[in-house]
């Protein structure tokens, strides 16, 4: 994860627009769930310009931009476009830009978690990772961040969804921001939180591996009991498997 808030003051304008996508499911555990998507935009007004926000947004309309050059936190500008078209035409898959006229200046991605991690462990269709979030250096004292993920959540589908973040040290710009671990942390933590992410125990290794790490959880409204207690067994998973090679003896 990467970004960074400062306080600015800023005016902004707000709609919301149907987005005609095609509606897509899958059957798991007996809960058919449809991935809809519902395009949604707002405009801040800066003082480098006015700033749209909008998506989930499909790789076509996503090459109708230009990709801002300092994207790069993850991999070459270049590279992690190509990935975010990707992601954008993914069942479950959700990108939400923000863009200076026809420059993105900064994304959050929504996807499912990726198979070789412990949160795909139970394949769980309602269960979506906050994948990366990045602001282009010189657009970070907008609170676009923030933005992006409180936009993302007015979608009535994200209700339907346990939304998880894995934060790692180790990702966080502290080089550019000159911030410490742990005033990093209270960054990312206010900014998780315009989402209604928070942190959750959980013992997955590489979290526990520095106190700074944790994991940002939404749990919507509309997930059932079922859901939400195979995802506590998840984030308890070694535990779990710990229990059962004890059963085994």
């Amino acid at each position: 994860m990467l970004s960074l808030e400062k306080d600015s003051n800023i005016t902004y304008n707000f709609h919301l627009i149907l987005y005609n996508g095609v509606i897509k499911g899958s059957l798991t555990g007996g809960v058919y769930l449809q991935h809809i998507k519902t395009y949604q935009s707002m405009k801040l007004e800066t003082s480098s310009g006015s700033i749209i926000i909008e998506g989930p947004l499909s790789s076509s309309e996503l090459k109708n931009f230009t990709f801002h050059e300092k994207l790069e936190a993850f991999r070459p500008s270049k590279k992690q476009f190509e990935a975010l078209l990707g992601i954008a035409d993914l069942e479950e898959g959700r990108i939400l830009i923000a863009r200076l006229n026809d420059t993105i200046i900064g994304y959050v991605t929504y996807l499912f978690p990726d198979p070789l991690e412990r949160w795909s462990h139970f394949n769980m269709e309602d269960l979506l990772e906050l994948g990366a979030i990045e602001i282009a250096p010189s657009f970070r004292g907008y609170k676009l961040g923030s933005e992006l993920i409180r936009l993302s959540m007015l979608d009535e589908m994200m209700d339907n969804y346990i939304i998880i973040s894995t934060e790692y040290y180790w990702h966080w710009d502290l080089k550019e921001t000159q911030l410490s671990i742990w005033n990093y942390r209270k960054v990312m933590e206010k900014m998780m939180s315009s989402g209604g992410l928070t942190p959750a125990p959980t013992d997955d290794p590489e979290i526990i591996s520095h106190p700074a790490n944790c994991l940002m959880v939404r749990i919507g409204q509309n997930v059932t009991d079922s859901s939400i207690e195979k995802f506590d067994r998840l984030r308890f998973l070694d535990r779990e498997k710990f229990r059962s090679l004890r059963k085994g003896f």
